[in-house]
């Protein structure tokens, strides 16, 4: 097959045609559509431009910086996209049918809705390298592509090959993965909620605390898969029928309690309690609630009282924490991935003058966990992971975060000036 030439922009010419088009975007006189197609456009610099409907049809972008581009919608069919640095780019519904991805970065990308069927997306090579081959009119070829922590949802993905692909912490909810060849592939920590994989090839996949709930996966290959800690719709541990009452009348009799010093009602232990499927939980006075090792996955917790609530190694991925009183909260170990904690207070808890319970979070995974404009004064974070999370706004007065894991976080420098413990904190870039 002859292969058609590319015409050579340089940088100048480049910035030229993305102003236009920029114009274009926002109706301005003298604006034009980017038609780049068949353009080489090889290491040059797209870092944070809006590149959205733009044409890119079997370009080559080899090596370019497209970190925090916007590309939603754009026409990058069979395009080479090889080392190239899609960072934290926003390539929604965006066609990468044939698209060419070896040694691309895709870490943070939001790919919603984007058109990735019919094609490999990464197999490995005799010698140990990643190689991503997807299939439409040609082979394409995209080794050691990075999509860990990349949003999926929705993404089409079906009969791909993506052979010992890194999915690390992927949003993948309701992605098409129908007969998709996925050996080997690292899912872990990935969420496959609503995903439609059926047919598709898991052998010796690595799923280790996926969310798998309300997955299609029928005749899909599991063998050798490590499912360790992986949410499905199984219950997991007690269901809320064992509990003998129904939740309203003991979380009656819990408030009682609360509010009588132990006169009254009864203290509420959930325990080991699957809470999936309980009544809404938003606005409730959970005050001194005993829920170790509770599953509360996705659930409303919306204003949420929890002060002194021990909550250790529960999982709350997902849950909703917005404006929630979590004072003197016990979450040591726990899962609050993706967790939506703004403007929740988890400051001490105090007493009396002398007596006080700050909130404990060590060891937590907070990985992608949104805190903007909570209040973390005095929390412990030591050795939890806020990778990804989002803490802009907050108030980290006295925060410990000894050994914490802070790749990618976001906080302004001044939130760490009033005492933050900071010794052996592994990723922070401020």
């Amino acid at each position: 097959m002859q292969q058609r030439p590319l015409t050579r922009l340089d940088q100048v010419q480049l910035d030229a045609v993305v102003r236009r088009h920029e114009m274009f975007r926002n109706a301005r006189i003298g604006g034009a559509r980017a038609t780049l197609s068949f353009f080489d456009l090889n290491g040059l610099d797209l870092t944070g431009r809006d590149l959205a409907h733009a044409d890119f049809v079997g370009a080559s972008l080899r090596g370019a910086n497209l970190a925090g581009a916007r590309l939603d919608c754009a026409s990058m069919f069979a395009t080479d996209l090889r080392l190239a640095n899609l960072e934290n780019a926003s390539l929604i519904k965006t066609d990468l049918r044939g698209a060419c991805l070896r040694g691309a970065i895709l870490i943070g990308a939001n790919l919603f809705e984007a058109d990735l069927r019919d094609g490999s997306l990464a197999e490995k090579d005799r010698d140990g390298s990643l190689r991503i081959i997807q299939v439409e009119d040609r082979p394409t070829e995209a080794s050691g592509a990075d999509l860990s922590g990349a949003n999926l949802t929705n993404a089409r993905l079906s009969g791909a090959m993506a052979i010992h692909t890194d999915f690390t912490d992927a949003l993948m909810r309701g992605c098409k993965l129908v007969r998709a060849t996925m050996r080997g592939a690292n899912f872990t920590g990935s969420n496959l909620e609503g995903a439609d994989l059926s047919g598709a090839d898991l052998r010796g996949a690595c799923l280790r605390g996926a969310v798998l709930t309300g997955a299609t996966m029928v005749m899909t290959e599991l063998a050798d898969a490590d499912m360790e800690d992986a949410l499905t719709d199984d219950p997991v541990g007690r269901v809320v029928a064992e509990l003998g009452r129904p939740l309203d009348e003991l979380l009656h009799e819990h408030i009682r309690w609360v509010g009588s010093s132990g006169a009254e009602g009864t203290a509420l232990d959930l325990s080991g309690f699957d809470l999936r499927h309980a009544p809404s939980l938003a606005h409730t006075c959970l005050t001194m609630l005993r829920a170790v090792g509770a599953t509360l996955y996705g659930l409303d917790l919306t204003s949420v009282q929890l002060q002194a609530a021990v909550l250790e190694k529960g999982d709350l991925r997902l849950a909703k924490l917005i404006n929630g009183d979590l004072r003197g909260v016990n979450l040591r170990l726990a899962k609050l991935n993706n967790a939506d904690l703004r403007k929740a207070n988890l400051r001490p808890l105090y007493f009396d003058e002398r007596r006080s319970m700050i909130s404990d979070l060590s060891g937590a995974r907070l990985r992608y966990a949104d805190l903007r404009g909570a209040c973390l004064r005095e929390v412990n974070f030591a050795g939890a992971d806020l990778s990804f999370a989002n803490l802009s706004g907050c108030d980290l007065t006295n925060t410990d975060l000894t050994n914490a894991r802070m790749f990618g976080a976001k906080l302004e420098r001044r939130a760490l000036s009033d005492g933050a413990i900071l010794d052996g904190v592994a990723g922070l870039k401020l």
